[in-house]
């Protein structure tokens, strides 16, 4: 199935197919990583738009301080935990526990680096 969407949020999907299972990214991480620092709302939004969820990995976006946030796929947050969760993420309630340590992010070469490393 080809992937159709306006060009930034092709550009917001194709990122989420980097960020690799037991891993998680804020909203904003993604929104700096596609060179859009400012777009964290159109980020959020092209996310609730992706038409290939789960596949596509949106689950694994969170808010900066650490909340799943919504999941616009089957049983929305429900489901997010359960996806996160089965990946080894562990959450308490609806957050992240030690989600800075299951930040990441993806420098321009492609290479996978923990937030805290390049920064």
């Amino acid at each position: 199935m080809k992937l159709k969407g306006t060009k930034f949020q092709l550009k917001v999907w194709n990122y989420l197919k980097k960020i690799p299972r037991g891993k998680v990214i804020t909203y904003s991480e993604v929104a700096k990583s596609i060179g859009k620092p400012l777009a964290v709302r159109a980020v959020a939004n092209a996310i609730g738009k992706n038409p290939l969820a789960p596949q596509i990995p949106c689950h694994r976006v969170i808010k900066s301080n650490g909340d799943v946030g919504l999941f616009s796929y089957k049983e929305g947050t429900k489901t997010k935990i359960a996806l996160l969760q089965k990946e080894g993420i562990d959450i308490a309630g609806e957050k992240v526990i030690g989600f800075k340590n299951k930040l990441f992010s993806v420098n321009i070469n492609g290479k996978f680096m923990l937030l805290h490393e390049h920064k």
